[in-house]
């Protein structure tokens, strides 16, 4: 087996719309199930009775995690969701944090909060809990820094704002982190939800919105995208690491850049071209791969007339400097499945990716009837995928992009997890977990919280 290099992927969970767990994830973007809901409708015609949610959401096991049940109601339901996301990782990954012999380090982003006004529609409840509570429980801030007081992680705590890139930008720094030795093991995501869930939008001209409430990535009839709701953590080691530890490893991400756009682009919330393109060939770079051995890109695809034509034109400009080759890679997008799960996007679409390696199988694009006749596709590297296949192509590895507002964009390189040859073991001897993933002591602790506690009805 050919050495690889990089970072492993050694535990991952997420919900999303429509999806509970991964493989219900799974089952749905394979199948090209679109899982936006629509609500009723008003009388006002601008008004998209339309979003992505995320089932579960008011449901919290305040005791499990040392929660007061005023303080848990009081706090934003994205902090409570990714603590439960953070460790759902760890138990997919087989660690116990409190016997793990290194350091953890925890990167994680939250969108905007939408609960605050709800406490604050509660005067009740804001008293009795505390201002201080309430501040800790809302702001972007303490997200990051729950995770590491609660599970008692001793590694970097940091959070990460840069707009819709902000998980991917997450995966990014942990993996220098590691790299860097700045920590042993690191969990990274980010988490949306927006409250009251049930709420739709109002449609204006011109903008990123869909006014239809449906998302057509790269089809001519790209007009807009729609929000939803969603959480995602991957748990991330040194590859020598994971291997000497005998940790499952779900793929293996071999270079991960981040850059911004500067002010090379029509407005500040603009895309670029120079920006996507200059990030996609370092993380390529970094990984020591060149762009015709990747045979998949999940992409930022949001469904916009102005993002679609420049996401393809950086991609293209990306890979012209290693390979003339055309329509040669697949190209998804999760928008029309899931809608824009803001910050936490990027990393539901690498999520989307490691399982589709796992898989082997390349899930296909939604909502792509005729393409978009401003991307120049013959010329370019790339087609759009539109049914299930068997994902052929050996090495498998991918291109996973996110961009944010503001000009922050991230790019990864994923490839599959390197083979193994079975360890051999004298006859009758048993098996011997490894020392550094104690998976009972985990499962004597069972989550529980989506039927102990529960918000206020007013809370979500």
């Amino acid at each position: 087996m050919d050495e690889i290099q990089g970072i492993a992927v050694v535990g991952i969970t997420g919900r999303f719309p429509g999806a509970p767990d991964l493989e219900t994830f799974w089952q749905n973007v394979s199948q090209g199930v679109c899982s936006l809901e629509r609500f009723a409708a008003t009388d006002d015609p601008h008004y998209v009775p339309v979003r992505g949610t995320l089932e579960g959401a008011e449901a919290f096991d305040a005791g499990f995690f040392g929660f007061q049940p005023r303080e848990a109601e009081a706090t934003d339901p994205q902090q409570r969701v990714f603590l439960e996301a953070c460790w759902s990782a760890l138990e997919d990954a087989g660690y116990v944090p409190e016997s793990f012999p290194g350091n953890i380090g925890v990167w994680a982003g939250m969108s905007n909060n939408t609960y605050w006004h709800l406490v604050r529609q509660n005067p009740e409840l804001e008293r009795t809990a505390g201002a201080i509570t309430v501040m800790l429980g809302n702001e972007k801030d303490y997200v990051a820094l729950r995770v590491a007081y609660k599970l008692g992680l001793r590694g970097p705590a940091m959070a990460q704002n840069t707009a819709c890139s902000t998980s991917l930008v997450a995966v990014v720094n942990a993996v220098n982190a590691l790299q860097s030795y700045q920590c042993d093991m690191a969990l990274a995501g980010g988490v949306a939800i927006y409250s009251p869930q049930e709420t739709g939008y109002t449609y204006v001209p011109g903008s990123i919105l869909s006014p239809d409430g449906s998302v057509h990535a790269f089809d001519e009839s790209a007009n807009g995208t729609v929000f939803g709701s969603g959480v995602g953590v991957v748990v991330l080691k040194r590859l020598e690491d994971a291997l000497k530890d005998n940790d499952t490893i779900h793929a293996v991400i071999r270079g991960a850049a981040i850059n911004n756009d500067g002010a090379d682009k029509a407005g500040f919330t603009a895309p670029s071209i120079s920006g996507q393109s200059e990030v996609i060939a370092m993380a390529q770079a970094l990984a020591g791969v060149s762009a015709d051995e990747i045979s998949y890109v999940e992409s930022h695809g949001t469904g916009t007339p102005l993002g679609d034509p420049i996401e393809i034109a950086g991609l293209t400009r990306a890979f012209r400097e290693t390979t003339e080759a055309t329509q040669f890679c697949a190209l998804g997008t999760l928008k029309p499945n899931i809608g824009h799960l803001d910050v936490a996007s990027g990393v539901a679409g690498l999520i989307k990716t490691i399982l589709a390696l796992k898989h082997q199988q390349l899930p296909p694009a939604i909502n792509f009837n005729k393409p978009n006749p401003k991307i120049e596709w013959a010329t370019s590297p790339f087609f759009v995928n539109t049914e299930l296949c068997p994902w052929q192509t050996e090495p498998r590895i991918a291109g996973v992009s996110s961009f944010g507002f503001g000009g922050t964009n991230a790019h990864v390189v994923v490839s599959e997890a390197p083979l193994l040859p079975p360890s051999p073991r004298p006859t009758g001897e048993p098996c011997s977990p490894s020392p550094h993933a104690p998976k009972l002591p985990l499962k004597t602790r069972q989550r529980t919280w989506r039927s102990t506690w529960r918000s206020t009805p007013s809370s979500l």
